[in-house]
């Protein structure tokens, strides 16, 4: 009970808004439910540098394809912890499926440069260092370095 004598309500969940994505050909089209208050996961693993995403973490069924599987290509490495999905008409990355128990199992990424109806530019990126397996250190507001001394 507060002060006044009333009992906390639980706090309500973030909202989460519907955005329509797709690649640069239009072949592939998605839509996802995200909260681009809670920022865009930036990685500097070599995939992640290479194709400079910013990701939103769903989950699985807050990410619905709408074009035809057919328009997906897939890569998946390393551990097979992920699935990258692209357009295999030109070659853009829009989203990728995967599940690690660190991110409460199931989960769905969301390339932010991708959405069509959102400029990324306005999204507060944090930063993890994938490159160096250093994910036990967390994410932070500033980027973390490729290559160390």
């Amino acid at each position: 009970m507060d002060q006044h004598g009333d009992t906390p309500q639980p706090t309500a969940p973030a909202a989460r808004t519907k955005h329509r994505g797709s690649c640069h050909c239009g072949s592939l089209r998605y839509e996802a439910l995200i909260d681009v208050s809670e920022g865009g996961s930036r990685c500097n693993c070599s995939i992640c540098t290479k194709l400079n995403g910013m990701w939103a973490y769903v989950k699985p069924d807050e990410l619905t394809l709408l074009s035809s599987e057919d328009t997906l290509g897939t890569y998946a490495w390393g551990g097979k912890t992920a699935t990258r999905y692209f357009c295999k008409q030109c070659g853009i990355h829009c989203f990728g499926r995967g599940h690690l128990e660190e991110m409460g199992g199931d989960y769905a990424s969301v390339n932010m440069n991708t959405l069509d109806d959102l400029e990324v530019s306005t999204v507060k990126p944090y930063f993890w260092d994938g490159r160096h397996d250093n994910w036990h250190a967390g994410s932070r507001d500033t980027p973390w370095p490729i290559f160390t001394t």
